[in-house]
Formats: C-alpha cells, structure tokens, sequence
C-alpha cells in the first residue's frame, strides 16, 4: 500500500478505488474508517437518502483535494467500507412497511404501537442500529476515527454510542433544520426526527447538545430545549438576528463552541444549509446556513483546542435532474476529513 500512496498524484483525475475522494487508503492502514449506512427506513416527507452514500462517492471524485486552510488535505489517511447490499435491501422492506403506516397516519387513521409494520420497522432499525454500532466499535478499538455517511439522520446512534463508552463524556455539535427531539416519531422509535431524542435518553454520557441552525420544530421540542440543562440550541432565527443588529459570524461561533466540552462529536445533516446547496434532501427548509458559513464554523471548532472524536454526514439525497446535492455533501465531507483529521 505504501507502494500505492507514494504512486497516488492529488492533481491527477479521481480514480473510483471504492474510497471516497478516490484516496490510496485501506482499512488497516487508515486513520479514519467511513461506514456508508444506505438507510432511509423513516423518513417522512421525501426519500431517497438510502442512496446518498453512493452519490456522495461518486461526486467525491470530481473534488480537487486542496483547501487554502489545510493544504496538505489530501494526505487524510482514510479507508471506506463499501455499502452493504445486505443493509439496503433491509431498508427497502423496512421503507415498505413505513410507507404503509404513514399512509394510514395521513389519512387520519390511528395506528397502535404494536401494529406489524411498526414492528417489523422497529425490529429492523435496531438491527441498523446493531450493524454502526459493532462497525464503529472494531473502528475505535484499531485506534481510529469512525465516520458514518447517512442516509436519514437516524443511522448515527450506534456510532454516538460506541464513542461514548470509549470517551466517556461527550458533546455533539448538531447541524440541521431540525430539532430532532420526537419521542417516537410516526410510531417509529428510531426515526430520523428522533436521533437526538433518542442520543440524549439513551446515552447518559452525553453532556452537551449544541444545536446550530434549528428551524422547523414543534412545540414539545422547544419545551424540551428550554428545560433540559444539557441541550443549548442556536436556532436560524436568533443566529440572524444576531447578524442583523451587528454581530459577526466569528463571535457567534465562538460562542457556540463554548458550549462544547472537550471531547466533541460532529453530526452534520445537510438540510443545516440553505436548500439551494441540497433541493433534493428529505425535508429542506427555507433559511438556514450558506456553505462558507458552515464551512467556517467548523474550521473554528478545529482549531479551538478540542479534540473531534467522530463525526456523520446525513440527508444527501442524489437527485433526478443532477448531482448537485452530492456533490455539496462531498465537499462538506472533504472539509470535516481535512479538519478533524486524527494525523494532521
């Protein structure tokens, strides 16, 4: 493999290898393992993000591997898994039985938890959940960074889960539209609009939530937010407010990584971003942050002395009429190995 690297030329055209970027990277030579996790069991509105993985390794390969704050981005040590064909056919009979109950749900019709197709959805999110967890655990106990490539935002919860018993405590730093604070959305105790619900009820070590460009939640979320001593959410609204009477994007991301602790988990759904960058993502939502606005508040959390223990990328759906979508979650995703590379 040394042979390979020393071979590998980041100027020259991108060669589908199975690795995102094309990078000259295996497994057991790698600083950071990603884990595609083809899974859009859940979602609500559009789908499609079961095949975002893939459109994302695909775009990944027209990203010229250079950044002006990290110019020897290209030499990130990182592997990926394949997509497991296995997962995605799950998530297909998973994805039929979901469509059925929010069928029923739209139609007025009340659906008992113990319904067969909430069931059989159930069953197969903890098998998903099962799959990223053990996947991330042989990734942390070789000594390297776990990444999972989404899917809807629900598939990070084994990968949080296996960081927390390595780390102990541990913040996330959330990006997203959404609060992601439903207890069971649809009947679904594994839906994608309660990831965080479910990471904040179910892994006692987490210590922070720092929520970034919240802007389409119900009202049980926003009471959750503001009595939970451990959630801090910065909402689109109150970020623009704040840039409207004068404050600069810098000063609000250092305060929102004040909030964070020492130990920190990045999780990035696309629909953080305004939906000009991902039209095509399950639930886009009018606002939200530009691409340099992101961009630049994770090169702040980089370089702020905190060390990035993971991260996931979620909610890229490819879309009909381009690539568009895929190939802004690449970029995103080419920034996050740059910034929180283990070896830089």
């Amino acid at each position: 493999m040394e042979e390979k690297k020393d071979k590998f030329n980041p100027n020259d055209v991108g060669v589908a290898n199975g690795n995102y970027f094309g990078l000259p990277y295996q497994i057991d030579d790698a600083e950071i393992v990603l884990v595609p996790v083809p899974w859009d069991a859940t979602v609500s509105y559009g789908k499609g993000t079961a095949r975002g993985p893939e459109a994302i390794l695909d775009a990944s390969l027209q990203v010229d591997l250079y950044d002006e704050k990290v110019p020897n981005a290209w030499e990130v040590k990182a592997a990926s898994y394949p997509v497991s064909e296995e997962l995605l056919a799950l998530n297909d009979s998973a994805r039929e039985s979901a469509e059925r109950v929010i069928s029923m749900l739209e139609q007025g019709i009340d659906v008992p938890q113990d319904n067969e197709d909430i069931v059989k959805v159930n069953t197969l999110c903890e098998r998903m959940n099962s799959y990223v967890y053990e996947k991330s655990s042989s990734i942390i106990s070789s000594g390297k960074m776990p990444v999972v490539i989404g899917g809807e935002h629900s598939v990070p919860f084994g990968q949080i889960k296996a960081l927390s018993e390595k780390y102990g405590e541990l913040g996330i730093l959330h990006l997203d539209a959404h609060a992601d604070l439903r207890k069971a959305y649809e009947g679904f105790e594994y839906s994608h609009a309660s990831i965080m619900y479910n990471t904040m009820n179910k892994i006692p070590s987490i210590s922070a939530l720092v929520q970034v460009g919240i802007r389409d939640f119900c009202s049980d979320e926003a009471k959750l937010v503001a009595s939970h001593p451990r959630i801090c959410t910065f909402t689109d609204f109150r970020i623009k407010e704040r840039l409207f009477n004068g404050l600069t994007w810098r000063s609000i991301c250092g305060d929102i990584i004040s909030k964070l602790p020492q130990n920190v988990y990045v999780s990035f759904d696309i629909d953080a971003l305004s939906p000009e960058y991902c039209p095509n993502t399950g639930t886009p939502v009018p606002g939200g942050l530009s691409f340099a606005q992101a961009d630049y508040l994770l090169y702040q959390l980089s370089v702020s002395g905190r060390k990035i223990v993971g991260f996931d990328l979620n909610e890229v759906a490819p879309g009909a009429e381009g690539e568009w979508d895929a190939n802004v979650g690449a970029r995103i995703l080419f920034k996050m190995l740059a910034y929180f590379n283990p070896g830089k």
